[in-house]
């Protein structure tokens, strides 16, 4: 809509500075042509917008001019604040700035807008952890929140699963990363590039006045991507053929549902056949525990001679050891 983009064309002007109608037209998807017009329009309004000439030039607002508008749509503003989740923001000691600053694009919203912000605050409060997991205290989040920021490097000791379980390290933190309710800093340790190291098991920081630059082009999303696609090759190694009872399958969860849905051949009796992934005899031996009788593995021979075992001993504690 025109009006829609007479606005953005303000809003890019008084956060971008000048701008060539060319990078206007390809910033909005529209011609020069139309830009032309749109400037006059906003020229004929009294905004106070004017052109310069030659190699530098460009359209600007005259200094000090700041349009009240804020630009943004229904869904923008609903966006805007289901995005300001609280809990992160206190974990990194921003709580008090979230709100102020809601506080704030609240005030400079139109009426109707504001009862959409209102609406979303009541209706909707996200909590990312899941039921059971634990919550995981970070002490050292805000050092090491701090040190992203300011682009410092860290010593640490850190405790990680495998002998020896606490190690030193000088890291290089390039960013952070919260999923599931658990912190994790994206840092490189000098050798085999960035990894993940959750910010719980930091057990001592120290933070250093070593100056780091990141390697030219990392995208902490696309790393972040990228590295969870690689946890889940290597964590699910191996593959369990078993038979499910029907709605079984409705019972699984991760990757297991998912190669269900995708594997899932249906047999005469009415279970269906699938090819699921594991992580080992163990792990898949209590995921597939809690189906009981819904579920059979053929699939590899170790992992039903375990689950057959539990089930003989349930059976005889059951039947008081007769």
């Amino acid at each position: 809509m025109k009006s829609s983009r007479l606005v953005s064309i303000l809003l890019l002007l008084q956060t971008g500075g000048p701008m060539t109608a060319a990078r206007l037209a390809a910033e909005l998807e529209v011609s020069v042509r139309t830009v032309y017009r749109d400037v006059e329009a906003l020229q004929a309004a009294g905004v106070p917008l004017y052109g310069d000439a030659g190699h530098a030039g460009g359209y600007r607002l005259l200094d000090g001019y700041r349009t009240r508008l804020t630009g943004l749509t229904v869904d923008e503003v609903e966006a805007l604040f289901l995005a300001g989740a609280p809990g992160p923001a206190a974990d990194l000691g921003l709580g008090p700035v979230l709100a102020a600053a809601q506080l704030k694009v609240r005030a400079a919203l139109p009426a109707e807008l504001r009862a959409h912000a209102d609406r979303i605050s009541s209706r909707f409060h996200l909590d990312a952890p899941g039921w059971y997991a634990d919550d995981a205290a970070a002490e050292h989040l805000p050092a090491v929140a701090a040190a992203v920021w300011n682009r410092r490097a860290l010593r640490v000791t850190y405790r990680r699963w495998r002998e020896p379980t606490d190690v030193e390290r000088r890291l290089e933190p390039y960013g952070l990363v919260l999923k599931a309710g658990r912190w994790y800093v994206v840092a490189s340790a000098g050798t085999g590039g960035p990894r993940a190291y959750r910010v719980d098991q930091i057990l001592q920081l120290d933070t250093t006045e070593e100056e780091f630059t990141p390697p030219e082009g990392f995208d902490l999303a696309a790393y972040w991507t990228a590295y969870q696609a690689d946890f889940h090759r290597r964590l699910h190694t191996g593959e369990a053929v078993v038979r499910l009872a029907p709605g079984a399958a409705d019972r699984l969860t991760g990757p297991a549902a998912r190669a269900a849905r995708a594997t899932a051949r249906t047999e005469p009796d009415g279970w269906t056949r699938a090819r699921l992934p594991i992580e080992s005899i163990g792990h898949a031996h209590d995921t597939f525990l809690p189906l009981g009788a819904d579920i059979e593995v053929l699939e590899p021979a170790e992992l039903r001679e375990r689950i057959a075992a539990t089930g003989a001993a349930l059976s005889k504690l059951y039947r008081g050891g007769n």
